[in-house]
């Protein structure tokens, strides 16, 4: 598949960072995310990367994409080239155990990589991480105003719990607080599968026709 998801490493930290502030108004220090990754037991991260868009060291310009890469950085300076192995990251995501409850701290891709479902992929894999390490349900925190979070968060069956009151220090915008049922229940287990396929599906049909496009010499901007 062009899109791989992998455990998010200290060498991944200035990109994640760089998509962070993309992503959000509110962000946290690379300080945190070294101290989630080496010293919080209970934490766990990915990182998501487009396999396709490899950087050549030493050049402003992809290898192999066909295009120039994204600005990874709102600051207007030249900014250090990043080396390839974290180049290609497009998005994170990660989550706490709190004793059989996995809470998901963040979830963010690059604005120029949404809307191709690379959040519910990274969304998938935070419910992979789930069952491996004993979760029963998942619960997490969004914005009243982001309706296209919740609608992803809606279709795995998070349902609204309770609302924490000026919870973003950025506005003081209210958060609402999620659940799902029970992940280790045959019915959600069930449920999981099937929307799992239909996501793979429509990631190997999107890279199908963009094939096709780009024989055609019509291909679109990755």
């Amino acid at each position: 598949m062009r899109y791989v998801v992998n455990r998010m490493t200290l060498a991944d930290i200035p990109r994640v960072i760089e998509i962070e502030k993309l992503a959000y108004s509110s962000t946290w220090p690379a300080s945190s995310y070294r101290k989630e990754l080496q010293d919080n037991p209970l934490a766990h991260y990915v990182v998501e990367r487009d396999t396709q868009m490899s950087i050549q060291v030493g050049s402003d310009s992809p290898s192999d994409s066909g295009r120039r890469p994204f600005p990874l950085s709102l600051l207007a300076r030249p900014q250090p080239q990043q080396p390839p192995e974290i180049s290609n990251i497009v998005g994170f995501a990660g989550l706490w155990l709190m004793v059989d409850e996995a809470h998901i701290t963040t979830i963010a891709t690059h604005p120029d990589y949404r809307h191709r479902g690379l959040g519910e992929l990274l969304l998938t894999s935070l419910f992979d991480i789930a069952y491996d390490i004993g979760a029963r349900q998942v619960t997490l925190e969004v914005r009243v105003s982001n309706s296209v979070a919740q609608n992803l968060y809606h279709k795995y069956g998070f349902r609204e719990q309770g609302v924490r009151r000026r919870y973003y220090s950025d506005n003081g915008e209210d958060a609402l607080i999620m659940w799902t049922e029970d992940i280790m229940s045959n019915h959600y287990r069930e449920r999981y599968f099937h929307l799992t396929q239909a996501l793979a599906a429509r990631l190997a049909a999107e890279e199908k026709d963009k094939g096709t496009d780009a024989t055609s010499g019509t291909a679109q901007l990755a």
